[in-house]
């Protein structure tokens, strides 16, 4: 298809490896222009150098964190047992692995980012319609891993200073001090941000390792304390395997989705640097299902573990730490959560709202001002409220992200994979005005329409408490515990829909 409006900007020639991999042709000029910066250009494919090893300890270490063990021990508070809670999760994570691998492919294949990505369905303009509602769930995320953070701080503080630090005045209903943990634990990310992705590619190799053996050596201390693993095991459900546990079964397994949905669509800002596709396959298959189920096997043995020794189930894992009074066997325990939370909240929580605010201004905001942006955003919608207790943070927070998030995922699965079988124009993704990817003014109002009309569907039958009072469309109560599916699947099959009424003017280069 050629260009049916000027452009002062020339086209950026692309050349297809014999690997099948795609990069801008040597010599050619680079895209450039209000949607394009340093940032958000393919990268040279002599620059995408991670292997199957770096994408697998990045979800070792995302995976390995204090969120994913309160989805776990959290699923074990609110009744499930041990084989029920960690059958969910692994369910879960097998689900959500599909539209990883389907989005990640764009990522070896191109070198471009969720942001860029998205603006071959949504429009160069419109990108940004996923791109923000993507980043302000990041700094959702973001928030309430700093507020972890912070509390592993405040509890490993305390147990080293004293009374005086851990009883201080209280300010917003928390002692000042726990107010100054959590800026604390804000500036360390903020300090290995700033030093860029090969820095958080190093990072992340070190901490997963690391965090797995902290994982595994709370459970021989809970297990120690409970008198064996038999205690571990033999916990009841609550729920039994009858209606009770499938009334809870469905909102926990969207939830445990909505987890990762999130890094489902951006997961082309970390593809774009793989070596090759089947680096990225076999990295994200080998580290996500399999590290997310051992962790949630280890989280719900030890919360069963604490339920056996102090009487009921502590899920959060600060808190169990805390109430060892070996001095040694803490500063491990806080240590460990601290690394699992930098890992986690800095692959996961940073570098995509950083893109994606990037892709808002790409001239004036650079990657560094985006993760900036969501730090701060990060502590504005107050991560303690959503952190409070497991029902909202399951049920409500995670559940609401699925649904929304679930509805961007089926858009640009039917775009790249079932209209233009993964045949992207480069060049076309920066050009104003002209290119295919431009559509009516830089939007592409047939994703928006699809996008909304998911969403509604998804989330509009929902319990929103504690967030909101009430459900804001109760006809659509029935569809909520399957909020991620209906998002997917409704948006999915409209956008399809809408695109082959439009015709076949722009699906393939």
């Amino acid at each position: 298809m050629t260009d049916t409006a000027p452009t002062a900007i020339p086209p950026s020639a692309q050349v297809t490896l014999a690997d099948g991999r795609v990069e801008l042709a040597p010599g050619s000029p680079p895209p450039s222009g209000r949607y394009a910066n340093d940032d958000l250009l393919p990268v040279p494919v002599e620059k995408r150098t991670w292997t199957t090893y770096n994408f697998s300890a990045l979800w070792v270490g995302m995976a390995h964190n204090t969120a994913s063990w309160t989805l776990a021990s959290g699923l074990i508070a609110v009744g499930m047992d041990w084989k029920q809670a960690v059958l969910t999760i692994a369910l879960a994570n097998v689900i959500v692995l599909v539209p990883m691998l389907l989005t990640g492919h764009a990522g070896p294949k191109y070198g471009i980012p969720f942001p860029v990505f998205a603006r071959a369905s949504f429009g160069i303009r419109g990108a940004n319609l996923p791109a923000v509602v993507r980043a302000l769930v990041a700094c959702g995320w973001f928030g309430i891993q700093t507020w972890i953070g912070g509390e592993a701080i405040f509890f490993l503080a305390g147990k080293l200073i004293g009374d005086g630090w851990a009883e201080a005045g209280l300010i917003g209903g928390h002692p000042w001090t726990m107010w100054l943990s959590f800026a604390i634990f804000w500036a360390i990310q903020v300090a290995i941000i700033y030093r860029g992705m090969e820095t958080i590619r190093r990072f992340e190799n070190w901490a997963a390792p690391f965090v797995l053996v902290g994982a595994f050596v709370m459970l021989w201390w809970m297990s120690s304390k409970a008198g064996g693993f038999g205690p571990l095991l033999d916990q009841p459900s609550k729920l039994g395997w009858g209606a009770d546990f499938w009334k809870l079964f469905w909102p926990s397994l969207m939830g445990m989705i909505g987890f990762w949905s999130t890094l489902s669509l951006n997961i082309p800002d970390f593809t774009r640097y793989g070596k090759s596709q089947k680096a990225q396959t076999w990295g994200q298959a080998l580290g996500l299902p399999t590290t997310m189920t051992l962790f949630a096997f280890l989280s719900v043995m030890v919360t069963s573990g604490s339920a056996a020794v102090y009487g009921e189930p502590i899920w959060d894992p600060v808190q169990l730490a805390a109430k060892t009074d070996n001095v040694v066997g803490l500063l491990f325990a806080l240590v460990t959560v601290l690394v699992a939370t930098l890992s986690v909240n800095i692959a996961a929580n940073l570098v995509s709202p950083a893109f994606d605010f990037s892709n808002i201004a790409p001239r004036r905001i650079s990657f560094r001002t985006g993760a900036l942006a969501t730090c701060v955003l990060g502590v504005l919608i107050f991560p303690w409220k959503l952190y409070s207790d497991p029902q909202g943070y399951i049920f409500t927070w995670l559940g609401l992200v699925g649904g929304l998030l679930g509805t961007v995922a089926g858009i640009l699965i039917a775009d790249y994979w079932l209209l233009r079988r993964a045949r992207l124009d480069l060049g076309d993704l920066y050009r104003e005005g002209g290119g295919r990817y431009w559509y009516e003014g830089g939007w592409n109002w047939r994703a928006v329409v699809a996008f909304l009309t998911g969403g509604v569907l998804a989330v509009g039958g929902a319990d929103f408490d504690p967030l909101i009072d009430g459900v804001p469309i109760p006809a659509l109560s029935p569809l909520a515990d399957y909020g991620w599916a209906v998002g997917l699947g409704t948006s999915m099959v409209l956008y399809l829909g809408l695109m082959l009424l439009r015709g076949r003017e722009d699906r393939a280069v």
